[in-house]
């Protein structure tokens, strides 16, 4: 038996442009570049990256809210991207999704009640006195009374709405949840809130997390392990520890210097990025990230580096894709 919950092998997801007359197919977005990683039970992995980078891509393909291109992705054993039918259905309730914003994703038309007993319905679990006790349980677990029950979605804060998509997630008990940037839509002072809470169900009900946020002071709270995307690739995966206090590549480094240190004396080594990520839809050649790179050398350009062991690493303890990782020449 695999100790791991997931393994994702070469995910790719193009999306199609089509123009001309017959409206064929004149270029595609690269949106995810054979992404494969694995993740564990119980675990937090942390999703982290620019915008454009393709990490909500990766969310809703996993779960397959959009069809893959090509690729695998093995889920308790078995492969998830060929399941179909009922077969599908059953194993969807082993994996949820809560969304970035907490308005868009709730009905405004139905009340708290009947987005809470929905996916009992959907799955044709229990009857309606059942669906409506295990719907005031799901609330209660996520701080909210069973009063709201019959209110709808305007009548509540960001927060509470935010607590209301974690309910919906969690009411099949799933064993995944793909958060996609939870907290992002939500006041600083709420989202601690949010985040704790998050933490107390995954003790509670052993849940894994795939968190996908652009925050990564926010990724540094909750995650055990983070994996940095860039251009539809992942450029670094490692434990949390490691990636903040050792990151290998050079857009790792970009973004863990941009976090605000909360000291007005404090002064760092901001690395500014030049220019912005190139398009999705002309990739550039050998490394994606040698545009903005300030290291880039003649082999960056011409070869793309494979996410492989860093330097005096082994096992996949610490991936990255970096031709001079742990060896960066001087600017």
């Amino acid at each position: 038996m695999s100790e791991y919950l997931m393994e994702v092998k070469n995910l790719v997801k193009h999306y199609p442009i089509n123009g001309g007359v017959m409206m064929r197919e004149v270029a595609r977005v690269h949106a995810l570049n054979g992404v494969s990683f694995k993740v564990k039970a119980g675990e937090t992995l942390g999703i982290v990256g620019e915008s454009g980078c393709g990490k909500s891509t990766l969310g809703k393909t996993l779960i397959r809210l959009h069809d893959h291109t090509s690729g695998e992705v093995t889920f308790q054993g078995e492969d998830f991207l060929a399941k179909k039918g009922k077969d599908l259905m059953a194993a969807r309730r082993e994996m949820q999704m809560i969304f970035q914003d907490p308005y868009e994703s709730l009905n405004t038309r139905h009340t708290v009640e009947n987005i809470l007993t929905e996916p009992y319905d959907i799955h044709g679990i229990g009857t309606k006195e059942e669906r409506i006790e295990w719907a005031k349980a799901a609330l209660k677990k996520v701080g909210l009374s069973e009063q709201a029950m019959e209110r709808f979605p305007h009548e509540f804060s960001g927060g509470q709405r935010q607590r209301i998509g974690i309910a919906r997630a969690i009411a099949l008990k799933p064993k995944v949840v793909i958060c996609d940037e939870p907290v992002s839509a939500l006041d600083v002072s709420v989202q601690s809130q949010v985040m704790n809470l998050m933490l107390d169900l995954q003790k509670e009900m052993g849940l894994t997390y795939l968190f996908i946020a652009h925050d990564l002071a926010v990724v540094k709270h909750i995650s055990d392990r983070v994996m940095v995307m860039y251009l539809g690739n992942i450029v670094e995966f490692t434990d949390a520890n490691s990636i903040y206090e050792k990151p290998l590549h050079p857009y790792t480094q970009a973004l863990i210097s941009a976090i605000p240190i909360p000291d007005p004396e404090h002064q760092g080594n901001r690395i500014i990025l030049e220019g912005d990520i190139p398009s999705p839809i002309n990739l550039p050649s050998g490394c994606a990230f040698h545009t903005r790179c300030r290291h880039a050398q003649d082999k960056c350009r011409m070869e793309r580096p494979p996410l492989q062991d860093a330097p005096g690493t082994s096992g996949e303890t610490h991936l990255v894709a970096c031709h001079f990782a742990g060896n960066l020449p001087k600017v």
